[in-house]
């Protein structure tokens, strides 16, 4: 109920000042507006045109649409007191003129009032004027298109809302499996961080150790050294102090022994004994990055999961995808395929030249290649030039085609193929990577951007591996 009023009060309700119509009027084109309102508008204007679509009028001075400010006037309850408000617009719709009351009325469409035909009928010679009946099934007919237009729009705008309410709760899970993956791939780096630093602090404490044993091995040879020195020098010193007589007879060892010790080598300190600090802080960092390298990969591609398909599955990496054996629950979005099991880049490329591989493994039915921006995502398409795919396919197991439906020839199934763009020169080639033997060559114009492509058909074998995007070994 509340709905048909609202109805009611849209259809009853001036254009300009969006209030129920008070005198109404009615153009030539059916737009109706106050009478007080349109001649403001004209005036402002400065010509004669409707508000709305903008088709000047084909009178100066509209006649008041007396139907319409009869409903209005009802609607708003500006009737006068007396009779229900349904007796009264039947009473004033049905009588159109008091001297005549018993004359059918007729109906002005030109001027969209009713008229009765002995009073006014000469003043309407020029105008459409039908029957009354006919009138108001006319402007029934009328208003039901425009209630069902309005309820199409309804229907609309609640299955968008729908879908925006799906995107809400996607994001949702999408914030929180993407979180996730982001604090795994950190975790990863740290606890590999972690790991270099206790081995580069190892190594640290190793080569101090080391060499603290190799000082100490010198310090303890010139302690004895110094300790044998020490006893030779106070022998010395108490054979001075002897007796000539004694001296005489003792000398002889006491000199032999100092002169023995005195043409040793002095001793000399080791090169080295310092810790080497530029070996363990000597860009560190980018020996660290280097050695990082060796942990973690460069895909040339990455998959776009808003624009996969219900039923594929892609890797938490984006780089590999599978057809599954259920139908997800995505939102609806723009960028999503919903008819085919398809799945394009998260990049798209509008110059220069670009390469990847993708391991098809044993899919027995796949499509391999790019395909630009504005392909029909919702609809029946062909994998075609002319809709916009170029690619290599394999619709039965080692039977393959271009999208010009034209066969090509392999020497050996393909398990791995390489894709390769020139965008400038309008190529795209198809190779074995193993020897670069080529495959198949289209050639076009490109005018937008084109993004990687993938296809999976249901396979219906659960051991069929995933297909992945690979690093070209080969950089143009």
């Amino acid at each position: 109920m509340a709905e048909k009023i609202a109805l009611l009060e849209s259809f009853l309700s001036c254009h300009v000042c969006s209030e129920t119509f008070r005198d109404p009027v009615s153009l030539s084109c059916s737009h109706s507006f106050c009478s007080s309102c349109l001649q403001k508008f004209w005036e402002q204007a400065k010509n004669k045109n409707c508000p709305i679509c903008k088709r000047k009028s084909s009178k100066e001075f509209p006649g008041i649409n007396f139907t319409l400010k009869e409903l209005s006037d009802s609607f708003a309850g500006r009737q006068k007191p007396g009779s229900s408000e349904t007796e009264k617009v039947e009473k004033k719709v049905e009588v159109v003129c008091s001297k005549h009351p018993e004359v059918p009325s007729w109906f002005c469409e030109d001027e969209q009032r009713s008229l009765c035909p002995v009073c006014e009928f000469s003043l309407h010679q020029n105008h459409k004027v039908v029957p009354i009946e006919q009138a108001v099934s006319d402007l029934k007919d009328q208003l039901k298109c425009d209630l069902k237009s309005l309820q199409d729009k309804r229907d609309k705008c609640k299955q968008v809302e729908k879908t925006y309410k799906d995107v809400i709760q996607h994001t949702k899970k999408q914030l929180l499996s993407t979180e996730r993956q982001i604090r795994a791939e950190f975790y990863k780096l740290q606890q590999f961080l972690k790991e270099e630093e206790e081995s580069r602090l190892a190594a640290l404490r190793e080569e101090e150790e080391h060499k603290g044993k190799t000082i100490s091995r010198e310090m303890k040879r010139i302690q004895e050294q110094i300790s044998s020195l020490s006893d030779s020098i106070c022998a010395v010193e108490e054979e001075l102090q002897k007796h000539k007589v004694a001296f005489l007879s003792t000398y002889k060892d006491t000199q032999t022994r100092a002169r023995a010790q005195s043409s040793l080598s002095d001793p000399q300190l080791l090169s080295g004994a310092l810790i080497d600090v530029a070996k363990h802080l000597g860009n560190l960092s980018f020996r660290v990055w280097e050695k990082m390298k060796e942990k973690v990969h460069f895909s040339p591609v990455i998959l776009d999961p808003n624009t996969a398909n219900y039923w594929l599955y892609l890797s938490d990496d984006l780089t590999s995808v599978r057809d599954g054996d259920t139908e997800q629950q995505l939102p609806d979005n723009p960028e999503r395929i919903t008819k085919y099991p398809e799945v394009l880049g998260s990049e798209g490329f509008s110059s220069g030249k670009h390469s990847w591989e993708v391991e098809v493994g044993d899919h027995p039915r796949w499509n391999v290649g790019l395909a630009k921006e504005s392909i029909d995502r919702k609809g029946e398409c062909y994998a075609s030039p002319k809709d916009g795919f170029w690619c290599l396919k394999q619709e039965e197991e080692h039977k393959y085609s271009n999208g010009a439906d034209q066969t090509v020839s392999v020497k050996k199934s393909l398990q791995r193929i390489r894709v390769q763009l020139d965008y400038d020169r309008g190529e795209v080639s198809f190779y074995h990577p193993e020897d670069m033997t080529h495959i198949y060559t289209h050639k076009d114009t490109f005018t937008e951007k084109l993004f990687p492509y993938l296809l999976i058909g249901q396979s219906g074998d659960a051991k069929t591996t995933d297909i992945k995007i690979c690093p070209s070994e080969i950089c143009l």
